[in-house]
């Protein structure tokens, strides 16, 4: 099992202490886990404990990120599965976990080992199975894959790709705002493992386990205007975890692109999120 750093060990150390029911964060492409700060201060203030792990390398902050872009090459989704299956592992109690894009994916992932009690996936990215491929999600993702030399490299969006991809239904100034204040370069080695993923007939690192009958409750939540992940990628997923046994839901934010958990609208999600998480996590003794 990878290794993971000192300060996500105090993370999980803290969690632990706490006693209360933990919440694993997992963001996707172009953002650091630091992006999930407003959500966590929610669902601490309810009574959950939270951590919020990095994909493996991460720089801390977004100034260093966007100092050493190569930081984040060749990262891939099993690889970055792994990295937070080994925290997931350190703690006391199932946690509930939550992502966004290919975040929202590796969520699943983990949701499919067992491994979590409650999962949300919030524009997830698509994993095997999911067919749809719209216009639209292809223009957001050609800034990496019109180049297959980018799937060794870190890749940054420019203002206007980040716009069409994220900020589509957002007034500049804000679209401005969280480009400066949360935007970093990429590894392309996911989307090109994504794009691939139903052409390739043997076991590959995008898949999920969507019949594990320990896969526990799984809300689905999709942006209705999102570029990146269009409706009907979330609805295809929606309908491939239908399969499993367990409460499987899905949940449409109207108006809402790609930036929904980091744009002013977050808290409106993220109550839909922890309303969900409430229904179904379990309570510590």
């Amino acid at each position: 099992m990878p290794e993971i750093t000192s300060w996500e060990q105090e993370e999980v150390d803290r969690a632990n202490a706490s006693g209360r029911t933990p919440v694993v964060f997992v963001h996707g492409l172009w953002l650091l886990s630091s992006s999930w700060k407003p959500w966590r201060e929610l669902f601490e203030s309810s009574g959950y404990t939270t951590l919020a792990p990095g994909w493996p390398d991460d720089p801390l902050t977004v100034e260093e990120a966007r100092e050493n872009p190569d930081a984040f090459a060749h990262k891939m989704v099993q690889q970055v599965t792994d990295h937070y299956l080994a925290a997931i592992e350190k703690l006391d109690l199932q946690p509930v976990v939550i992502g966004h894009s290919f975040g929202g994916l590796i969520a699943q992932k983990i949701a499919g080992t067992g491994a979590a009690a409650v999962t949300v996936a919030i524009d997830n990215a698509p994993f095997k199975g999911v067919l749809p491929v719209p216009l639209s999600s292809i223009k957001s993702a050609a800034p990496v894959l019109g180049n297959p030399a980018n799937r060794g490299k870190a890749i940054a969006l420019t203002f206007e790709q980040f716009t069409y991809g994220w900020a589509n239904n957002l007034e500049e100034d804000e679209a401005q705002k969280l480009y400066d204040e949360f935007h970093v370069p990429a590894s392309g080695v996911p989307l090109f493992q994504a794009v691939v993923a139903n052409f390739n007939p043997f076991h590959n690192e995008v898949t999920v386990d969507v019949k594990n009958p320990d896969r526990g409750p799984l809300l689905v939540i999709g942006g209705a205007e999102d570029n990146t992940v269009p409706l009907s990628i979330t609805k295809a997923t929606f309908k491939q975890q239908e399969k499993n046994p367990g409460v499987t839901e899905f949940l449409e934010i109207p108006g809402r692109g790609h930036s929904l958990t980091i744009d002013h609208g977050w808290a409106a999600v993220a109550q839909e999120a922890l309303a969900f998480v409430d229904r179904f996590a379990p309570q510590p003794e």
